[in-house]
């Protein structure tokens, strides 16, 4: 089982190389996750949670109990969300996670199950966190979905440092021309058309810890019963 400390509190720079999921410390003894987890935690850090696509509940009932296991009050500052959530109660809980939450509407963003909210949401927004903006936008309205060059121009068009986008249910971190691209994929693992008949997808989210010119970004993913994350660091190019 991941550790319970590892999405509300990353490690520090320079103290470990990826929150390490797994029953067992660094030295092989086992891990004291409480303990750890306040050794570790920055009050310094600015953390934003990034997820999407969790299609409650019409494909799905609820987020995996081990996202939800790590996803703890009091310790994100803020929550950006590429849509589809579907329903106001998944709304109402992240909220409950942070104060500060953004989300633009995906295909599948109804008045019916989000009523006096789903009309709100944004197709496109971006949200400066820090010396970077944020761009957010559910994903369906680039064609081809996923397609690196469209993503470009809408990234171009938001004037934003990190593109987020959903849609397509995989999860994808990579950079070009200086700025950042990712979509954290479907937080449920739901079902996707677009998925091969032998194919499904894998739950998954993002977290970002966000420091000045500098993102880490922090990729969870549910592979079977297991919680793996990967690691990727990013520099704002300079102006």
């Amino acid at each position: 089982a991941c550790c319970a400390w590892a999405c509300a509190s990353p490690p520090r720079r320079g103290t470990a190389s990826a929150p390490v999921c797994c029953a067992r410390g660094r030295r092989g003894g086992p891990a004291n996750s409480a303990k750890f987890g306040a050794a570790l935690f920055s009050s310094a850090m600015v953390l934003v949670l990034v997820l999407g696509d969790l299609h409650i509940p019409h494909r799905v009932s609820e987020l995996p109990k081990k996202f939800k296991a790590l996803l703890v009050p009091g310790k994100i500052q803020h929550i950006l969300c590429t849509g589809n959530l579907v329903d106001k109660s998944t709304l109402d809980y992240l909220k409950t996670l942070a104060s500060d939450v953004h989300v633009v509407r995906g295909d599948f963003d109804e008045s019916t199950f989000l009523p006096g909210v789903a009309d709100s949401f944004p197709e496109t927004k971006v949200v400066t966190i820090g010396q970077f903006k944020l761009g957010l936008c559910h994903g369906h309205q680039v064609v081809p979905w996923g397609d690196p060059e469209s993503l470009g121009a809408l990234q171009r068009q938001l004037d934003c440092d990190v593109l987020f986008t959903g849609h397509t249910h995989r999860l994808s971190t990579y950079e070009s021309e200086g700025k950042l691209f990712i979509n954290p994929g479907t937080a449920t693992g739901a079902f996707s058309a677009a998925f091969k008949a032998d194919e499904e997808p894998t739950p998954s989210f993002v977290l970002m810890d966000l420091q000045g010119n500098s993102a880490v970004t922090y990729a969870y993913e549910l592979v079977g019963d297991q919680v793996k994350v990967r690691k990727e660091e990013h520099t704002k190019a300079a102006a």
